[in-house]
């Protein structure tokens, strides 16, 4: 009986011990995970010239996959009516990265002040925006550099290189 209860003291007192010790490296790596890109982000964006200059308060939503692929989408999606971009990122150093996505364009059959009327929305070519990414040191927030380029539907560069900044944070609970 001895040996049993000494067993059994034995086991209260070292299972949580062996359990806790194999915890702690799962806490780590799940810490480790979080210095990095994948998840949804919101970011402010400003472009310093170009067409999307002009829009004021522009907000991005990104969702940044495992795998490296990504969608982003705007507060100005709907002016003009248009999807979200899709794309691919991947990590090019420490808390650096690259993103480089692309949205479909469109423009109006019929003048702005008739759509309300009635009217629908027609291919205009495409952008690609290229993002250069430096997460925080705590992987709650990042800054970038983006460029945009944009192209008619024949291919031809309507804007390049145009410059913008952004700064943006982890979306969590």
């Amino acid at each position: 009986m001895k040996h049993t209860m000494a067993f059994l003291l034995a086991i209260v007192v070292l299972l949580p011990a062996a359990t806790w010790g194999e915890a702690a490296p799962s806490r780590a790596q799940n810490s480790a995970a979080k210095i990095d890109l994948a998840g949804a982000w919101k970011a402010k964006v400003q472009f310093k010239s170009g067409m999307l200059a002009d829009w004021k308060g522009l907000q991005f939503m990104y969702a940044f996959n495992q795998g490296g692929t990504m969608t982003e989408s705007s507060n100005y999606d709907g002016s003009p009516p248009g999807p979200p971009a899709y794309g691919v990122w991947r990590k090019t150093g420490a808390r650096q990265f690259e993103a480089r996505y692309e949205v479909w364009l469109t423009k109006s059959e019929k003048p702005l002040e008739e759509i309300a009327k009635g009217g629908g929305w027609l291919p205009d070519g495409h952008g690609i925006l290229s993002e250069k990414i430096t997460l925080s040191a705590d992987g709650k927030s990042f800054k970038s550099i983006i460029r945009w380029d944009s192209f008619d539907q024949a291919g031809k560069a309507v804007e390049s290189a145009i410059e913008g900044v952004g700064e943006g944070k982890r979306m969590g609970f």
